[in-house]
């Protein structure tokens, strides 16, 4: 799909309506030109915490980014407990979130070059519409 050298953006969102409350999580994915290819919109449950919402937004586009044979990825989110969780800046102290960082852990593996960067939530505004959208639709998928 895509050559070593091509890099491309996924920023991610989660919302949690009482926390732990009602969740969704979002994820969207640019090309180099910053043209949206992929996004996605999901309901994560009845009883999550927000930033178990972070996570399964950032879980979705990191899995749609290996299937897309991604190589080389740069992570935006608003989130800096995962940021900073995902270079090894602070420690997971949760049960609940040290399964997720794994995950998260061995697909950025899998995908090759990562790169983390924490962005405030007016440069997240898609991936905010997102998460949103799964929260409010209960699970609608891969909105483009």
């Amino acid at each position: 799909m895509n050559n070593n050298n091509t890099l491309y953006t996924l920023y991610f969102d989660g919302c949690s309506k009482g926390n732990p409350g009602c969740s969704g999580a979002g994820a969207v994915i640019y090309d180099e030109t910053m043209t949206e290819i992929w996004s996605s919109a999901v309901f994560v449950g009845q009883h999550c915490t927000n930033n178990e919402a972070e996570y399964t937004g950032f879980l979705v586009g990191l899995r749609r980014a290996k299937e897309m044979g991604i190589c080389c990825l740069l992570v935006r989110g608003d989130s800096q407990l995962i940021i900073r969780q995902m270079k090894g800046e602070y420690r997971v102290k949760s049960e609940t979130l040290k399964p997720l960082h794994e995950e998260a852990g061995e697909l950025a593996k899998s995908i090759g070059q990562v790169q983390y960067e924490h962005v405030y939530r007016e440069f997240n505004k898609r991936a905010d519409k997102l998460s949103n959208l799964g929260l409010s639709n209960l699970g609608l998928f891969n909105i483009v």
